[in-house]
């Protein structure tokens, strides 16, 4: 039974006054967002995502790639937070010197109550010039079929075509985004990583930065990864489950950052 491993995370966390909480695409997929690489479907299955994904599939076809942005901006905006992301708000909000550091391009975090979360690979929300960087203003547009290509808008200073605001395969990862996340991740006492593969690099280095540094870690995972070497505790399970019981057995049963989100539950 988890009961045990969740109590033994909980007393962590109600002691920790620096926390990390480090997210990857589990945390999202529990709310019906699909992992980078299940997010082909339709007639998007013809393409390869690895192909979609690079400066050079949108300098030879901008309006593919835009297109298939534009689709998966839609997917997610339907979405909604789960009990998962709801208590690593509620955990901020109990912990004042906390941070959320993720993986994800979407915006469910925010839509939680967390705030300024640190997107590593950029998100889905946020795009910008591909020629001046210069950020613009993203509009809800309706939802492309699926295959079908859409213009991107231009920028307002160069004309340029607006790109999605998202790390493609062979771009670093934003320098300064990165270096707050280290820098967090050293200085914090406790690092939480949720639903994350620990696979892919840079990213997954920090968990580990944390370890080395004399943080205690938990995981929360329903696989086992290769963080569960550095990590002092390991819940197995969705993180919608185990989460907010990580909450309630931290902090009590009647949690008021935790509306609505039972067990299992969905909530935002």
């Amino acid at each position: 039974m988890a009961e045990p491993h969740v109590r033994e995370a909980a007393e962590l966390l109600a002691h920790a006054r620096r926390v990390v909480v480090f997210t990857g695409a589990g945390i999202s997929a529990e709310s019906g967002v699909p992992t980078f690489r299940d997010a082909l479907t339709g007639l998007w299955r013809r393409f390869d995502a690895q192909a979609l994904a690079t400066p050079e599939a949108f300098r030879d076809d901008p309006a593919l790639v835009w297109g298939w942005y534009e689709w998966r901006r839609s997917r997610v905006s339907r979405a909604v937070p789960n009990a998962g992301h709801l208590a690593v708000a509620a955990i901020e909000a109990r912990v004042p010197d906390s941070l959320v550091v993720t993986q994800n391009v979407d915006d469910l975090h925010e839509r939680a109550g967390s705030v300024a979360p640190l997107h590593l690979h950029g998100s889905l929300f946020a795009p910008r010039c591909s020629v001046c960087a210069r950020p613009a203003p993203y509009e809800v547009a309706q939802e492309p079929g699926d295959g079908r290509r859409v213009s991107p808008p231009r920028c307002a200073r160069c004309a340029g075509p607006v790109r999605p605001g998202v790390v493609w395969f062979g771009e670093a990862l934003p320098a300064a985004v990165l270096e707050a996340a280290i820098g967090a991740a050293s200085g914090c006492d406790l690092l939480i990583t949720v639903g994350t593969s620990g696979l892919v690099y840079p990213a997954a280095e920090i968990p580990q930065v944390a370890a080395r540094l004399g943080a205690r870690v938990i995981q929360v995972n329903p696989e086992r990864t290769p963080l569960d070497a550095v990590a002092d505790v390991n819940l197995r399970g969705p993180s919608a489950q185990l989460l907010p019981a990580l909450v309630r057995a931290a902090w009590g049963g009647d949690d008021p950052a935790l509306p609505g989100a039972g067990p299992s539950g969905a909530g935002g």
